[in-house]
């Protein structure tokens, strides 16, 4: 599929999730947060090398409005990401089990997401609507994703797919992610798909 028509099949796409999501019948669009907690351990040595990049001085500028546009624009971003650099894992890029960075040929899960955030930050979205989140997959896995914060609910951007999707329609158990007013602050989620997931910190 050429990027062209995965845009256009992806805007199809956006068009029935916004008519659901104002006609109310889509659940749990947004995420609920708890309080505060610590960040991962990659995102605590990420903003001690790279401060200006876990500073947003504008603070919460409130959900985005979503439009053809800038839905387009995100589609884009997270295709040209996936599509750039190699899937590979820390220890294989880095030779550590832990570091989150911006990607040159390959990228761990974190580093697609730090990529993708830089672009929409590039592109004029705010940095209190583009949020790191660390998620467990299936399998127990830890993996990190890019939440993107709208007036339609919550969207994630994920390297294991080209297709966004909201975030309560992906198989993922949500943990935390950055704080809207401060990205070098993180919440936790309160994940209402799942009863176990209220428990952990």
């Amino acid at each position: 599929m050429t990027i062209t028509k995965f845009i256009k099949s992806g805007l199809a796409a956006a068009a029935m999730v916004m008519s659901m999501a104002s006609a109310g019948q889509a659940g749990y669009q947004t995420m609920t947060l708890l309080g505060n907690t610590s960040p991962p351990i990659g995102a605590y040595q990420f903003c001690k090398e790279i401060p200006e990049d876990c500073k947003n001085a504008a603070g919460d500028q409130g959900p985005m409005v979503l439009t053809e546009s800038n839905w387009k624009t995100i589609l884009q971003v997270n295709y040209d990401a996936n599509t750039t650099f190699t899937p590979m894992t820390d220890k294989e890029i880095y030779g550590v089990e832990e570091r989150w960075a911006y990607p040159q040929t390959a990228a761990d899960c974190e580093d697609y997401v730090l990529e993708k955030r830089k672009n929409l930050i590039k592109a004029g979205f705010s940095p209190s609507d583009l949020l790191v989140t660390v998620v467990l997959q299936p399998t127990g896995d830890g993996h990190a994703v890019l939440t993107v914060r709208t007036d339609r609910g919550d969207f994630v951007l994920d390297n294991m797919r080209n297709k966004v999707m909201l975030w309560a329609d992906t198989e993922y158990t949500y943990l935390k992610r950055q704080s809207v007013d401060d990205p070098a602050q993180w919440v936790k989620i309160q994940d209402g798909r799942a009863v176990a997931v209220g428990s952990i910190k």
